[in-house]
């Protein structure tokens, strides 16, 4: 059992309570980033890689068929193990969005291809549920069950804003327990259906899930309605039976009080390690816990805590999430200290052994899959430098050839370019902005002002454009003028140029006979001038 600091190199900004970390493909992921993707990673994914006692990112691309996954703070993440010819996979629901709005939305995250450059490309679909569909929340869990040969998944718990029917101007941004309803749903046609066991009367969230078979436990988790964190522990039975499924639950009494704790699994088994989490809102949870789930049911047992260091123990919250098995990421507040430029301070918790973490870092050493981060180089830059490598050759590539994330590196759009302050009233904040019209993806619309020396940009959404307004404007020639411009929508017409007539000079024909001329002097003029008059 270990505990190692771990120094963010250039992307601790981007690390936030109620991020994820997936593992797909041998890789670890951190999934809801703070703040909205920008250009450097616009999936807003990124592979994470621990080395020396550096935490590095790197951005990980998504396929051209994906759909767009946004940052989610606090979603229900389940993982999918390898069935059926399918690949691993993870499922995806719910979360926070940068700008606070709660998602309802399914999403699928697979592997989708490995390049020849060893970059991994992932593959993300939303998938939609039909019949009883669970609302949009947060601070929920999603497990999967298995039962006589079918697979399906338990979905519950969570919190989500009040209906739009009591939301007042007050409590606008309040939020509510969802209602104690378990959610079942295959994954082959997504059908969903909701059960009300009498057993869970409350709502919960911020809880833990354990899953095996056909049982999932439900341990802990906070309650709005009673502010509190009752030692509560529920055994959750899912038969899937030929025509409905059969729900059944069980309160056992070897609950713990907590919440927002971080789960670790041990070895292939279903052993896991607690860490973490809260007894009450000023109290953390610096206990671990050793649980073990078999066929007999759940046992808890303590373990040994890691020796804290002071920053740990006088931090008021803590947050974090599982990096492998025996593996936490932890991360702590700094607290306001003006020393430290990074906002938090991360830690590697390990509960291996010492034989089992020199086994693993051997078996790595070995494989291509867990070297295939070490500082590798963009396709597009030498695709061809890859082939007929050994992996211990590519260990030594320099770190500053990699194409590891730079928070120094992106771009400063606040005063150019997409974000920035386009007007008096502009609303427009790149930490929080999200797409306003549908031709928008990972930029804000904008149209050109003709008022003022040279004209200026502006944000359409600022500018209380309606989309069918603003593809009007764009196709016609019409000139716009913003609202700190006379506040118009649109005015006049675009004068036309002013083009000279041309020339036209008469074309000479040819054979044109010209009437003939007679030249004659002063004297004879006047002597034919004489003789007719």
């Amino acid at each position: 059992m270990t505990l190692q600091p771990l120094t963010a190199v250039n992307c601790g900004g981007l690390l936030q309570p109620g991020f994820s970390l997936l593992q797909l493909d041998g890789e670890l992921l951190l999934f809801g980033q703070k703040g909205w993707p920008k250009r450097s990673c616009p999936t807003g994914v990124f592979g994470v890689r621990f080395k020396s006692g550096e935490m590095k990112l790197r951005a990980i691309s998504f396929s051209n068929d994906s759909c767009y996954l946004p940052p989610l703070r606090c979603p229900a993440v389940c993982r999918l193990d390898p069935y059926d010819g399918l690949p691993e996979s993870y499922l995806i629901h719910g979360g926070r969005t940068p700008n606070n709005e709660i998602s309802s939305s399914l999403y699928m995250l697979t592997t989708d291809s490995r390049g020849c450059n060893r970059k991994l490309t992932l593959c993300c679909k939303e998938r939609e549920l039909v019949g009883e569909v669970p609302g949009a929340r947060y601070g929920h869990t999603m497990s999967i069950v298995q039962s006589r040969g079918k697979t399906a998944c338990v979905l519950f718990g969570g919190r989500s804003y009040m209906p739009a029917g009591e939301r007042t101007t007050e409590s606008w941004n309040s939020v509510v327990d969802c209602p104690p309803q378990v959610f079942l749903f295959d994954l082959e046609f997504g059908c969903s259906s909701a059960h009300t066991l009498p057993e869970l009367s409350d709502g919960q969230s911020f809880h833990l899930a354990l899953a095996r078979e056909d049982c999932v436990y439900f341990l802990g988790g906070h309650s709005l309605t009673s502010d509190s964190r009752p030692p509560r522990l529920f055994r959750l039975r899912v038969e899937l039976l030929q025509g409905s499924p059969l729900l059944s639950c069980d309160t056992l009494e070897t609950g713990i009080s907590i919440s927002s704790a971080m789960i670790t699994r041990i070895g292939p088994t279903h052993r896991y390690i607690i860490l973490g989490g809260y007894k009450s809102d000023s109290q953390k949870r610096m206990d671990c816990s050793t649980v073990i789930v078999n066929e007999k049911g759940i046992h808890l047992e303590p373990l040994e805590s890691p020796q804290w260091t002071p920053d740990i123990t006088h931090s008021r919250t803590w947050f974090g999430s599982s990096a492998g098995e025996g593996i936490v990421l932890l991360a702590v507040p700094t607290e306001g200290r003006p020393s430290q430029a990074d906002m938090h301070y991360f830690y590697q918790v390990s509960f291996q052994t010492e034989g089992e973490a020199r086994e693993e870092e051997g078996t790595q050493g070995c494989s291509q899959e867990s070297t295939d981060y070490d500082d590798s180089t963009p396709l597009e830059d030498s695709e061809e430098l890859y082939f007929g490598r050994d992996p211990h050759e590519l260990e030594d590539i320099d770190d500053g050839k990699s194409d590891n994330y730079n928070e120094e590196d992106e771009e400063d759009e606040s005063q150019t370019g997409y974000w920035i302050k386009c007007s008096l009233g502009c609303q427009v904040d790149p930490n929080t902005w999200e797409p306003y019209y549908s031709t928008e993806l990972h930029r804000p619309a904008m149209i050109f002002c003709s008022r003022g020396e040279g004209g200026h940009w502006v944000h359409a959404q600022c500018m209380e454009l309606s989309e069918t307004l603003l593809l009007r404007l764009s196709q016609a020639s019409k000139r716009y003028f913003c609202l700190d411009h006379g506040g118009v929508p649109h005015q006049e017409m675009t004068p036309p140029r002013q083009v000279e007539a041309l020339k036209r000079t008469p074309m000479k024909v040819k054979d044109r006979k010209t009437p003939p001329t007679i030249k004659m002097s002063p004297a004879k003029k006047s002597f034919f001038r004489r003789l007719f008059d």
